[in-house]
């Protein structure tokens, strides 16, 4: 790189890099004065002048400009593997162009998404119960593989979860953290961290080294939304970050689809008021993949295989109690009851259908259908 161009580079790193000044007065300050460097060095009585900034702004960024150190942060940055993509850059996605409150720049582990792939935000309750588990992975799962870009927080729950199937699905996944693209969080999350780099990237509007506080998590939603063409909500309580992503996805002319539950499951609640609201109603993969117009038949192996399960015949007592069962878990003193079979026929059941792959126990002793 020429040595004016780092320098020039440099400058603009302090600015995305500025704390307490907001994105869009930033990309004004730039804009007026051609550059971070003529703004980095404009005398503050000139500054003052304008009235651009107030007292607190002001203060901030004289602040900056007396502490920061130009050219050894910015090598120090350099020295990693985060790039930085400020809303000037040609890498900088399309989609959050369009934003009134798009980020001044992205911090970049890995890739950024593709402007030409159709992208799903997969968002839900960090404590998912047994079915938001399974439908987050399926969905996650049977999106990737036909064609979608699966975007989330990398939270724990229904978002890690959503990443997860992304990836088992052979597909791209990019994660929008509330901290610094060279920080994971949640810890326990480390192995999806370094997966999720492998197939897609890391993004942030923070800078290297920005620990995950609780007032970044909301703003980092719209990066979430504004990313993707629709907005899948998993489980959400009444108030979650889950629907304040879908609120935002809505002021952004995204579509937002929540997956209906029981009227008695707070985990549902959510979701459930999003559809009363007017959300699109989230039903299987296959539905929502035809409804977004880029609908593709699984291969021609996956059809075999389906086609051979479907053709196996299960024994009267196995079908019974398979016929009790669906994605929402239930419990085998439940299946007993409505079943009417003896606990050693359900037992027995139970076991034969878990072997050959028709359900799963989620939890002890509560079961649901594998798909």
């Amino acid at each position: 790189m020429p040595e004016n161009r780092r320098e020039e580079d440099s400058y603009e790193y302090w600015l995305a890099c500025l704390h307490g000044v907001g994105n869009q007065k930033k990309r004004y300050l730039r804009e007026r004065w051609r550059g971070a460097a003529e703004l980095y060095n404009i005398e503050e009585t000139r500054i003052r002048s304008e009235e651009l900034l107030d007292d607190k702004e002001m203060e901030a960024f004289q602040k900056s400009r007396r502490n920061w150190k130009i050219k050894e942060n910015y090598e120090r940055f350099c020295e990693g593997d985060i790039r930085f993509i400020p809303y000037y850059s040609g890498e900088y996605p399309q989609k959050l162009k369009e934003l009134p409150a798009m980020p001044y720049a992205l911090f970049v582990k890995g890739r950024i998404p593709a402007a030409d792939c159709p992208a799903a935000a997969i968002v839900g309750a960090r404590r998912c119960s047994g079915y938001g588990e399974q439908m987050a992975l399926s969905f996650g799962e049977e999106l990737a593989k036909n064609g979608f870009i699966i975007v989330s927080g990398m939270a724990k729950g229904v978002d890690g979860i959503a990443h997860r199937g992304a990836l088992n699905g052979g597909g791209l996944t990019y994660a929008v953290l509330g901290c610094g693209p060279d920080i994971c969080y949640p810890r326990e999350n480390k192995g999806l961290y370094r997966d999720i780099l492998k197939k897609g990237g890391i993004l942030s509007e923070y800078p290297p080294g920005t620990m995950p506080l609780p007032i970044h998590f909301p703003a980092r939603n719209r990066i979430i939304s504004g990313l993707s063409d629709i907005v899948l909500v998993i489980e959400a309580r009444e108030r979650s970050g889950s629907l304040i992503t879908a609120d935002m996805a809505l002021e952004q002319g995204r579509d937002v689809y929540a997956l209906p539950g029981p009227v008695t499951s707070e985990l549902s609640r959510g979701c459930n008021c999003l559809i009363k609201q007017g959300a699109e109603v989230l039903l299987s993969p296959d539905e929502l993949l035809r409804e977004s117009g880029i609908w593709q038949r699984i291969s021609k192996s996956d059809n075999s295989k389906n086609s051979l399960k479907n053709k196996i015949m299960l024994e009267s007592t196995e079908n019974l109690v398979y016929s009790k069962l669906d994605l929402y878990p239930k419990s085998k003193e439940k299946i007993l009851q409505e079943t009417g079979l003896g606990a050693a026929e359900v037992i027995r059941a139970l076991v034969a259908l878990e072997l050959k792959g028709y359900i799963h126990e989620i939890s002890k002793n509560y079961y649901v259908r594998h798909k």
